[in-house]
């Protein structure tokens, strides 16, 4: 594998590094992303690979609040200021509801968010698909790349309800801590590969070879 950034090329190397007796090639995210970005297996088209991004906003974790008086207040002191940043950052009029039909989404919208995203090349779109896919969220996935909140901050907002009732009722530990775990390496490869691919200062080349194992 030959990559053109070097801080990449080590962050891979090192995924290589942590493995030990097996290759677990579900734990390397950023191995994952490398390689569909070099061979393109599905054949993405990166006004296609945003499109389906774009449809994200319909869906956003974010915008759907809980009919629960607890969980609804959580929500809004711990949502509304992450939709209040997205409004004013992209310049768009979008909202939360508790109907299970979805928040309307203008066209105006989706048309600034399209030519946002638009605006990256294909690499980092391969980025924003592992995050947004594994938040459930397009805006917590903006505000992380944007630097606005940490991955481990948009892990616990994307899982605030469960987190709710694994708070009221118990929860099983090791499930638990095993499930956030994974959620955030995939999040912080996808927004790790958006960064470095938006990133035009590192370009030097490295061959990465990987491991045998007997």
């Amino acid at each position: 594998m030959k990559l053109d950034n070097e801080v990449l090329a080590l962050m891979v190397a090192t995924e290589w590094e942590a493995q030990r007796e097996e290759i677990q090639l579900s734990s390397m995210h950023l191995t994952a992303l490398c390689n569909t970005a070099l061979e393109n297996p599905n054949n993405v088209v990166k006004e296609e690979a945003v499109e389906k991004l774009v449809n994200y906003l319909e869906t956003d974790t974010v915008l759907y609040y809980s009919h629960s008086e607890d969980v609804f207040t959580l929500q809004q002191r711990e949502w509304d200021p992450v939709i209040s940043w997205f409004c004013k950052k992209y310049d768009v009029d979008i909202g939360p509801t508790t109907d299970l039909t979805g928040p309307v989404v203008s066209n105006e919208t989706r048309d600034i968010i399209r030519k946002h995203l638009l605006s990256y090349n294909i690499k980092a779109i391969h980025g924003f698909n592992l995050a947004v896919e594994s938040l459930k969220s397009i805006l917590l996935t903006l505000c992380c790349v944007e630097r606005r909140i940490t991955v481990d901050k948009a892990v616990l907002l994307s899982r605030l309800e469960e987190e709710y009732q694994a708070g009221r009722w118990g929860r099983v530990e090791w499930a638990h801590d095993m499930s956030q775990s994974d959620l955030q390496s995939r999040v912080a490869a996808g927004i790790i590969f958006v960064q470095i691919n938006s990133n035009k200062g590192e370009t030097k080349s490295k061959n990465i070879f990987k491991k045998t194992r007997k």
